[in-house]
Parts: structure tokens; C-alpha cells; sequence
């Protein structure tokens, strides 16, 4: 098997920054697809692309009506692919939603979704990974500044920045309850985290970030040049976001809920390879080994 070049060291005796290697649009100004042209500009300036309203009303009805039936589902809870909160015991995330259900696996194959991901990507795409997220009031913890791609380089070995994720809100997004937090412009510089993968991370990380989480002295230099963004919007609204972007949220401590749905498309000319440093792959409901493209 040929050898993948690693452009993004990570997991190192020290922190690294590089500047990206790819595109953030990788589609031709004439690939077809629901993005405006200057909302795709958009996009590859800052990383991101908010839609007031992707799904309906009604539409939000029934994927919420969906995500209460799984996270209230016995069968469910007791699945591997159930992440539950530490302090509540609560559910926090369900992973692979659109393999358990036939009613996400609808909204992924939805072209309003899909049509975007190959839009901005410029080629068929596979699912990478799937989750609802549930966010409770009083006391949902969040999730702490991070990039995807550094953990899906790091542990999935996703080889190239040709991943874009959806996070579609399922309950209103105030600024008050444990919001998503995007630094604009930060997929530009790839920041490479210091310290070495343990086995089996991914049981800890999926309830609390540690390996692959940035250095304060980094987080402060990336937010002064950057600034940082906060989402809101009602349910039904979506925010698409490339997997470089330095991003996090707070806890939830308000009694506003906060669900979404999250979709992560990824090129299926960038197929992962063997983990570019970790000791071994995640499992597939995570980083996904399937790379069957989405129809």
C-alpha cells in the first residue's frame, strides 16, 4: 500500500501550526448546488455558512419526535453508540442516527443537505460520522475549543481538509444556551496539539476533550486575530462548517434545552487511511469505514 504523506503533524513532543494545504471550496465555481455564489465566498472566507431556515417547521417536528424516541429508548441507551453525560447520567450524544434511523438516514440523503456537502466539496461524499446532540438545561456540559480535523487526522486518518460538517438545530439556539462558538477564519492555519494519543481516547473524549485539545497561550492568539462567533437561531436553522475550524460551546445551565442533529460529509476522494497518530482507529460509528457514497 502507498504511503500517505502526513501534511498535518500532530500529537507531538510540542505544539505546531501549519498553514492549510487545501482548499476550503474544492468545487468548481459551476459545480451545481442550493449555495448562492456569494454565500460559497462566504464560506471560504470564514469557514462557515448559516441557513436561517434549512428544514420546515413540520420537518423539525418529526426529527425531534425522532430524537426524544431514541434517547428515551432503553435498547438505545444500552448501545455503544450512546454517549452519556458524567455528572446527569442523562444521554449526551447518540452516534451513527442515520444507520439506527430510517428517519435520519432521509434527512442525510435530503438534497437541501447532501446537495451542499457535494457542492462545497466538489465530488460524491460518504457519511464520516453521525450524531444527535442533546443539550439539557441546567447543567449540559459543553464542548471545549477544538478542530475536528485534528482528531479525525489524528485518530480516523482522514488524509486531507475535504471534510464539511452540518449541525442542524432541532430547538432554539439562544445565546444563552451552550451555543455553538466558531473562530472566523481559523481553518485557515492547521494548529497541531501537543502530546501523545492514548489507547482507546475516544471512551473519555466523547464525554470530556483532553488529547488534541489547544494550548491557552494558542487559544488567545487565534481568538485576538480571529475574533469568535456565536450561533443562534430557531429550530430548523443549520450552520455548515469546515472541519479545520477552531470551534467549542459552553455549558448549558439556562432550563432551555438545546438538540441538534449532526452530519458529517466527507469526500470519497479522501477515503481515510490508517490513523496518522493514535495507536489504533476508532470505531466505525465514529470515523466511519464505509465510504459508500450518500444517494
Amino acid at each position: 500500500m502507498t504511503a500517505v504523506t502526513d501534511l498535518y503533524p500532530t500529537r507531538g513532543t510540542s505544539e505546531v501550526t501549519v498553514p492549510r494545504q487545501d482548499p476550503v471550496v474544492w468545487g468548481s465555481p459551476d459545480t451545481p448546488g442550493p449555495i448562492a455564489t456569494a454565500d460559497l465566498q462566504a464560506y471560504e472566507r470564514d469557514g462557515f455558512l448559516a441557513v436561517d431556515q434549512l428544514i420546515t417547521e413540520d420537518e423539525v417536528a418529526v426529527y425531534k419526535a425522532e430524537l426524544d424516541r431514541l434517547v428515551n429508548d432503553p435498547a438505545i441507551r444500552a448501545d455503544e453508540r450512546s454517549i452519556v453525560e458524567p455528572k446527569s447520567k442523562e444521554i449526551r450524544s447518540v452516534f451513527e442516527v442515520h444507520r439506527i434511523s430510517e428517519v435520519f438516514a432521509n434527512l442525510v440523503r435530503d438534497e437541501r443537505v447532501v446537495g451542499r456537502a457535494r457542492q462545497i466539496l466538489g465530488s460524491d461524499v460518504y457519511v464520516h460520522q453521525s450524531r444527535i446532540n442533546v443539550k439539557p438545561g441546567f447543567g449540559a456540559s459543553g464542548f471545549y475549543w477544538h478542530s475536528d480535523f485534528e482528531t479525525w487526522h489524528a485518530e480516523d486518518g482522514l488524509p486531507n481538509m475535504r471534510t464539511v460538517s452540518v449541525s442542524i438545530a432541532l430547538t432554539e439556539n439562544f445565546a444563552t444556551n451552550g451555543g455553538l462558538m466558531i473562530m472566523p477564519g481559523s481553518h485557515r492555519t492547521f494548529l497541531g496539539c501537543a502530546g501523545a494519543t492514548p489507547e482507546d481516547n475516544y471512551k473519555k473524549s466523547l464525554q470530556m476533550q483532553d488529547a488534541g485539545t489547544p494550548s491557552d497561550e494558542a487559544l488567545t492568539e487565534l481568538a485576538s486575530e480571529h475574533g469568535i462567533r456565536l450561533f443562534t437561531g430557531k429550530a430548523g436553522s443549520a450552520t455548515w462548517f469546515d472541519c479545520n475550524c477552531m470551534h467549542g460551546s459552553g455549558d448549558n445551565i439556562t432550563p432551555y434545552p438545546r438538540s441538534n442533529v449532526f452530519i458529517v460529509f466527507n469526500s470519497v476522494e479522501n477515503t481515510a487511511v490508517e490513523p496518522f497518530a493514535a495507536p489504533v482507529r476508532r470505531p466505525e460509528f465514529i470515523g466511519a469505514r464505509d465510504f459508500t457514497p450518500v444517494k
